[in-house]
Parts: C-alpha cells; sequence; structure tokens
C-alpha cells in the first residue's frame, strides 16, 4: 500500500512540476532572486550599522570613563594635599574601579571593531555578487526575450504554433471533408448514369418500357430526318451538271 501511495505522490509531484514548468517565467524568477539577493545586502548592511552604533556607544562611554579617571585622580591629589587622604584613599578606590570597567569596555570595543570590520567586508563581496548577478540576470532576460520571439516567428513561419497548429488543422478538415463529398458526388454520378439510382427530378411514374418507348421514338424521328434529307435535290455544284450526282459505285465497278 505505501509503495502505491509513494507513486501517487511521486506522479503528483511529476504533474505539479510539469504544470510549474510551463506556467514559469524564467525572467520573473531572475528578478524575484534579485529582489531576494537585495533584500539579504539590505540586512548585512543593517547589520554593519547596528555593529557601529554599538561601537560608537561604548566609545562615547569609554571617553566618559577617562575623563571620571581623570577627574578622581586630580580629586585624590587635591585631598592628599589638604590632609585628608582618607579622602584620597577613596577617590583612589573609585578610580580602580573605573579602570576596570574602562579595560572591560576596551576588549569590547576591539570585539565590536572586528566585528564590524568582518560584516563590512562581508557586504561588500555580497554587493559584488548581486551586481555580478544583476549583470548576468539582465543578459540572461535579454537573451530569452529574443529566444522568445525568433521562437513564436519561427512558429508562425512554420505554422506550428498553437494557435495556426489549431488553424492548418481547421484547414485539413475543411479539405477532407471537400473531398469526401467531391467523391460522394462522382459516385452519385456514376451509379445515376448506370441505372443503378433513379433520377428524382424526373416525372413520377417513369419505368423502364417508357424509356424504352422513348428511344424507338427518337430513332423514327432519325429516320424520317434522314429520308427527308435523301429525297431533296443536291446542291449545284460549279463546272458540273446541276442536278447530276455522283456516278453510281454499282455501275462503275
Amino acid at each position: 500500500m505505501s509503495s502505491i501511495t509513494h507513486r501517487i505522490a511521486t506522479l503528483f509531484r511529476m504533474k505539479a512540476n510539469k504544470a510549474l514548468d510551463k506556467a514559469e517565467d524564467p525572467r520573473e524568477v531572475l528578478d524575484y532572486s534579485y529582489a531576494q539577493q537585495q533584500e539579504m545586502l539590505q540586512k548585512v548592511r543593517r547589520g554593519v550599522a547596528d555593529v557601529a552604533t554599538s561601537r560608537k556607544r561604548i566609545e562615547l562611554q569609554i571617553n566618559q570613563l577617562r575623563q571620571s579617571s581623570g577627574k578622581l585622580e586630580g580629586q585624590a591629589q587635591q585631598a592628599l594635599a589638604a590632609g585628608r587622604e582618607d579622602l584620597a584613599r577613596e577617590a583612589l578606590t573609585r578610580r580602580t574601579a573605573v579602570a576596570t570597567q574602562l579595560t572591560d569596555l576596551q576588549a569590547q570595543q576591539s570585539t565590536l571593531q572586528a566585528e564590524e570590520e568582518k560584516l563590512t567586508l562581508a557586504s561588500q563581496r555580497l554587493q559584488t555578487k548581486v551586481d555580478t548577478f544583476r549583470t548576468s540576470k539582465e543578459t540572461i532576460k535579454a537573451r530569452y526575450t529574443a529566444a522568445e520571439a525568433q521562437t513564436r516567428i519561427t512558429e508562425a513561419v512554420t505554422g506550428i504554433g498553437e494557435e495556426l497548429g489549431d488553424v492548418g488543422m481547421a484547414m485539413q478538415r475543411a479539405q477532407d471533408k471537400t473531398e469526401q463529398l467531391q467523391a460522394r458526388a462522382g459516385a452519385l454520378d456514376e451509379l445515376l448514369a448506370s441505372g443503378a439510382l433513379e433520377d428524382a427530378t424526373l416525372p413520377a411514374g417513369r419505368d423502364d418500357i417508357q424509356a424504352e418507348l422513348e428511344r424507338v421514338t427518337a430513332g423514327q424521328d432519325v429516320d424520317k430526318e434522314l429520308a427527308r434529307m435523301k429525297a431533296q435535290p443536291p446542291p449545284a455544284v460549279e463546272g458540273g451538271r446541276a442536278g447530276q450526282g455522283p456516278p453510281d459505285q454499282e455501275t462503275t465497278s
């Protein structure tokens, strides 16, 4: 059962892929891929900007701590000058804590600086790839458009396109029907001439006897016309005797 299910699923995937391939326009796919790469590039640039912002914030904190450290050192010196060693000791203690914070922030600054440089390099490389893809994309789109136009022209000339193919099939069907009707008409004419079929346009009641009588009557009319022509005198001929016909062949012989 699982094997049948697998075959059915494979068949559906094949049908879906075939339909997708037929409906898919490579130019739209290329434009979509380019848009995706542009979006990825924007994300990388935003990442670089975020890291640079964090690094800048830490730099500001470092500068503030340095100023605080310098101020505490000055306060310690002033406290000693005033005979307040306890205050000087407190100022130096705070200065030590500031120095610790300053060291941590400097380490974070170095990490962020390295991360920023890495992301900047990645952004530059990605920009190069996107630019290269855009050039290739436009070239491929132009070639595809030209090939598509050439294919349509060739299909129109050869008549193998879907639309012209339907027209060609319609013309072929019309020609086949015309030839079939011509053949049928010829066959009917032959059957009518041979007497196998009757002419429906002739008067009703016509049969073979009537046709025979008409043929006999037609023969008698011909005999009468021939006898009339024989009874008429022959036409006069110049240089000869009028009314003299040609010599009797039986007498001559």
